[in-house]
């Protein structure tokens, strides 16, 4: 059997191996990842986003618990932010996820963003592919945690849970144009806290104003208030979550980020390999002097470009 077959087959150990040649942009992946994909598109994938300090991967932990609870089994992906030099990531959401760690209906899987901008890793949509064809009926991606330029997670999910929290000043922001006006389900955790009510009324004005009703079949979007550490509200979080998949499901929505994510694959994949095979066409010498000839300002990097690509084609 091959590393794919036993993907399938439900295997965690091959799961993990795979997801590990996925990151590190390993030659096999993509033979696994091809193998893989006419399995994909089944689970329901859920972006979790947020301001650090707002308690995802806390809200996380006990969502996932709740889904097991209702028969569900769950995969969670949790982007880490890493460091600008090294690379490396201390994938600390796994430490707060030990709940899920010895349940065989849950995966947890932290992944360092490796410097990509976005709230997500480059591999992220590769390893959502994994996961997806590994059966797993849920799979919630934990973006890095950077506020309002965590707008493609939109591309990769079909439902998008914004998480606030009193006190963070974060309401203030989400009145503005960015990430809220991707956000299906808004959650403002931590309620139990001081000024949560002044918190929740801001989120329900901000709610109003970016995102206007479009008609009687649009989604509307949801405002839950929970309390990961007691459990409080969560159930509501999972009624919410399961009412936007019928909703996508029974509209167009499912259909059309499906087509979504198949585009980004396609033109993410056509960019790499192009890329990869022009430079394989370039002797290292004649880059170098090209290089040159750019940081010297004798040359310049876009008629270089444009002209190295017609030489090439």
């Amino acid at each position: 059997m091959t590393l794919a077959d036993d993907v399938l087959a439900g295997d965690r150990r091959a799961l993990a191996r795979v997801l590990t040649l996925v990151e590190r942009a390993a030659p096999e992946a993509r033979e696994i990842l091809a193998a893989l994909y006419s399995a994909t598109g089944r689970a329901h994938l859920v972006g979790i986003t947020g301001a650090p300090g707002a308690g995802k991967s806390t809200l996380i932990n006990a969502l996932a618990a709740q889904l097991r609870a209702s028969g569900d089994t769950v995969a969670v992906l949790a982007i880490d932010p890493s460091s600008v030099f090294s690379r490396g990531a201390v994938l600390g959401d796994r430490i707060r996820m030990q709940d899920l760690v010895h349940d065989a209906g849950a995966f947890v899987r932290s992944m360092a963003s490796r410097g990509a901008v976005g709230g997500v890793a480059r591999a992220s949509a590769a390893a959502i592919d994994v996961l997806d064809a590994a059966g797993f009926d849920r799979v919630l991606i934990e973006t890095v945690g950077v506020g309002q330029s965590e707008l493609d997670i939109a591309a990769l999910v079909h439902t998008v849970v914004l998480v606030e929290a009193p006190g963070l000043g974060d309401e203030v922001q989400a009145i503005k144009a960015g990430v809220l006006e991707i956000a299906d389900i808004v959650v403002l955790n931590k309620g139990d806290l001081p000024h949560a009510d002044i918190a929740l009324r801001t989120l329900t004005l901000a709610l109003s104003l970016a995102q206007p009703a479009a008609g009687a079949a649009a989604w509307q979007p949801r405002l839950q208030r929970t309390d990961a550490l007691s459990k409080h509200g969560i159930e509501g979080l999972r009624a919410a979550l399961d009412a936007h998949r019928t909703h996508a499901r029974e509209g167009t929505r499912w259909a059309e980020q499906q087509a979504v994510r198949a585009k980004a694959a396609l033109v993410s994949e056509l960019r790499e390999q192009l890329y990869t095979s022009f430079m394989e066409q370039l002797p290292p010498a004649q880059l170098a002097e090209i290089v040159a000839a750019i940081a010297a300002r004798t040359r310049d990097p876009y008629s270089t470009a444009r002209h190295l690509l017609a030489a090439h084609s």
